[in-house]
């Protein structure tokens, strides 16, 4: 189930609002008749796995180097 509160409202429903999102359900915040939030309860983050994407990437060669005078003062 969707609960909906005006921005107005919001204020003065924060506690409700985050406990309707605690409880697992979302809450969708308008402006008037326009939807403009969707409130929802975070989900458990997945730990991450080394060298997933391996080879994705690669680094440029001169990518240590030093910037030029140039690039510090703002000439691009």
């Amino acid at each position: 189930m969707t609960t909906t509160i005006d921005l107005r409202e919001l204020p003065a429903r924060l506690e409700e609002a985050l406990a309707i999102v605690s409880s697992g359900r979302e809450v969708i915040l308008t402006d008037g008749a326009t939807p403009r939030v969707r409130m929802l309860p975070c989900g458990e983050q997945q730990p991450r796995v080394p060298g997933m994407h391996a080879g994705a990437f690669q680094v440029a060669a001169d990518f240590d180097a030093p910037l030029p005078d140039d690039f510090w003062a703002g000439q691009e």
